[in-house]
Order: structure tokens, then C-alpha cells, then sequence
């Protein structure tokens, strides 16, 4: 409803350049976080109360440190690349705002209160947007990109404000140890990967706006955030409502040897995904061409051909998710983070090739291929996986069955 009424009320330049904005504060995430709660998810759980609070204080310490060394670049590269001014002085706010209730939900999913962390998003990622489109409604002069920015950075003071009363609540102990280098150092070790990963994955979602704008203009680009804002959101239904609930069951069966129940809920997650998304995909397919002539931008309207890719494009990351979390609950990283740098090889070497040929449709285009390289590629993995533990059970049991009482 949000991405719509944008696109109702402002130009579509203001809405290019947010979906430039949203993309651009994503990626830095990376940088200024490390992906180091990859490392923190599996630690969180496992530590008991006592030290909880002093592995947190040592993942704050970490991002004060990379903020100081990232978040000068990042202002000044934003400063040289055309950017309204405007948004350079929104970007600084809204990224620390963002990080912070970023790493408080993940925190919260971690140690399976994913009904707070549900809380938590929705203050962060939808109260917010429902205000402003109460406001442009009925306020003309609220239809800027200031006014929207100002309401996302309130919703995140008031996100933040939640999340650390929570996090206190939970009685996490150990805040006035000392920082653990060691510790913190071992998990930077194992994040990078992580981290390498992610940038590729992050990457297909932030240069295709930026690539878009090259290929055609920030008009175009404002038509590719509308269908692509509607498309992404089978990933927000199926992140908030399965996938938070999934992945650390997941986790809690690996770490105790049950094989059985961890395939089994890798089963369910794959029909439930599919499910949704075939649901999803009907619904969104039917409505969208009535909220299309409700805009009556025909900017907006000529792009409704992209729909069907970007769809393509959202359901094949979908499904890419559920080898990606059953990999990751086994510690089995190495397929996650190689899938994601050739799935942004792929995106980039095919977006490239058919630039001339298709013009700006050719990035829709690449995010199909990246994300179907990256699906493939992890569920050969996860097969793999499944096929060595096949093996290692049935070694075991014939020794275990030909050994002498």
C-alpha cells in the first residue's frame, strides 16, 4: 500500500530516488555490520545467561569501530554521485536507526522470540508507512520525500526504544565484563565469509537500480521499485511468518542429531513456500493492474509487462531460502557463500550481454538468472549433504551391527 500511494502522490523521480535510498542503506548495513550476526545467532543461544550480555557488548564495540571506518566513505561517495542533498544528511539517522533494530530482531528470532522481533518490524518497517500514507492523503504538503523520510526515522526511535526494553528483559547478564577480543575476533573470522556472501546477494539489489538508472532513467527506476516493492513483498509474508520460525528449529536439530526431524521440517518449509508464493503470486497478478489504473502515471501502467520477471525473480529467491537455511543450520557454508558471488557474476555477466539487446528489461532479466543459479547451486549442496549422512549412517550401522558382543 505504501509503495503505491508513493507512487500516487510524488514524482516519479522522488520515487527512483527512494528506491535508490532503501537500496543503498541496505548495502552499507553490510559493511557497518559485518554479517557478524551470523556468528552471534549460533553463539547466543548456546551461552548461557551469565555471558550473553558481554558477547552483545562485544558485537556493539565491533560496529562502533566499523562505523568509524566505513561511514566517512560511504557519506562521500553518496556526496559525488548526483544525490539530492537532502538525502545525503536522511542517510546517516536512518542507516545507524536501521542497524540497530536490524541486530535487535535478529537477536530476538536467535533466542526464539520471534512474536517480539514481529513487533519489532512492524514498528520499523510498517507503522511508519501507514502513517505517511494517512498523511499524503490528506495533507498535500506532505508529499515529499523529507516528510517521509522524518516518519521513517521517528518509527525507528520508537523500533529502538522497544527492542532494548525487551532485550532487558530478557535478563541478559554480563554487560560489565570486559570485551572479549578473542572471541570477537574468531567471530569476525567466521562472518567474512558470510560477509562476502552477502555483498554478492546484496549486490544483484542494489545495482540493479543503479544500473537501471544508466540503461534508462530514474523514472524508469521509480516504475522498477513499484513492481519490484509489490513482488518483494512473498519475502516479507514468508521471512516474518515462516521462515523466522523455521530456521532456529532447524538449528536446535542439527545441534542434537536429530536428521530426521531437520528433513522433515526442510520438507514442510518447501511446501509451505510454495504454497504461499503460488498464492501470492495469483493474488498479486489479479490486483495489480487496478491499483495500476488507480495511479494513473503511465509510467507506471507500460512497465506492468516486467511484472510476470520480477515475480519469476522473487519466487525463485524464495525457494532458494530453503536450502539456504537448511545449509546454514548444519554449518555448511561454503555452497551458501559460492552461490552468491557466481549468482552476482551471473547477474551481472547477463545484464551485460543483453543491455543492448533488451535495454532496460535486461535487468529483470539478470535478477532471474542470478537468483536460479544461486537456487541451483544450494540444493545441489543441500542433496550433497543429505547423501554423505545417508552414507556415514549406514557405515555406522553395519559396524555397529558386525562388531563382536
Amino acid at each position: 500500500m505504501f509503495i503505491f500511494f508513493l507512487a500516487k502522490y510524488l514524482d516519479p523521480a522522488d520515487v527512483g530516488y527512494y528506491g535508490i535510498f532503501t537500496a543503498t542503506v541496505g548495502y552499507v548495513l553490510y559493511f557497518v555490520g559485518l554479517d557478524f550476526y551470523t556468528y552471534v545467532s549460533r553463539e547466543i543461544g548456546q551461552a548461557s545467561a551469565d555471558r550473553r550480555g558481554q558477547l552483545l557488548k562485544g558485537q556493539a564495540a565491533l560496529s562502533a569501530l566499523l562505523y568509524l571506518a566505513f561511514l566517512p566513505i560511504a557519506v562521500w561517495l553518496l556526496s559525488v554521485t548526483g544525490w539530492p542533498d537532502y538525502l545525503v544528511w536522511w542517510f546517516v539517522p536512518i542507516l545507524i536507526l536501521e542497524h540497530i533494530n536490524q541486530e535487535v530482531s535478529r537477536l530476538l528470532i536467535a533466542l526464539s522470540e520471534q512474536l517480539a522481533s514481529s513487533v519489532i518490524l512492524f514498528l520499523r518497517q510498517g507503522s511508519w508507512a501507514l502513517v505517511v500514507v494517512a498523511l499524503m492523503s490528506f495533507n498535500a504538503s506532505s508529499r515529499n520525500l523529507n516528510a517521509v523520510m522524518g516518519l521513517w526515522m521517528i518509527a525507528g526511535i520508537f523500533a529502538a526504544s522497544a527492542g532494548v526494553w525487551k532485550i532487558r528483559k530478557l535478563n541478559a547478564r554480563g554487560w560489565s565484563m570486559p570485551v572479549d577480543w578473542a572471541w570477537v575476533k574468531k567471530g569476525v573470522r567466521v562472518s567474512i565469509a558470510f560477509l562476502i556472501a552477502t555483498l554478492a546477494l546484496r549486490g544483484v539489489q542494489t545495482f540493479d537500480r543503479y544500473w537501471l538508472e544508466m540503461l534508462g532513467s530514474v523514472e524508469v527506476v521509480a516504475a522498477y521499485v513499484l513492481l519490484l516493492g509489490v513482488a518483494s513483498t512473498l519475502l516479507i509474508f514468508l521471512d516474518a511468518g515462516i521462515f523466522a520460525f523455521a530456521y532456529p528449529a532447524l538449528i536446535q536439530h542439527n545441534h542434537g542429531g536429530d536428521t530426521e526431524s531437520s528433513r522433515k521440517q526442510v520438507r514442510r518449509l518447501l511446501f509451505q513456500t510454495l504454497g504461499i508464493s503460488l498464492a501470492f503470486g495469483l493474488g498479486s497478478w489479479t490486483a495489480l493492474p487496478y491499483f495500476l489504473e488507480w495511479i494513473g502515471n503511465p509510467i507506471y501502467k507500460n512497465a506492468l509487462p516486467w511484472y510476470p520477471l520480477l515475480l519469476s525473480a522473487m519466487t525463485i529467491n524464495a525457494l532458494g531460502m530453503v536450502p539456504h537455511y537448511a545449509l546454514y543450520a548444519k554449518g555448511v557454508d561454503r555452497p551458501i557463500v559460492l552461490s552468491h558471488i557466481f549468482g552476482l557474476f551471473g547477474f551481472l555477466m547477463s545484464t551485460w550481454l543483453l543491455g543492448d539487446v533488451f535495454s532496460a528489461i535486461a535487468v529483470p532479466i539478470g535478477l532471474n538468472i542470478a537468483f536460479l543459479i544461486i537456487l541451483v547451486w544450494k540444493a545441489a549442496a543441500y542433496f550433497s549433504v543429505i547423501k554423505k549422512e545417508d552414507t556415514i549412517a549406514v557405515f555406522l550401522k553395519n559396524n555397529i551391527n558386525s562388531t563382536p558382543a
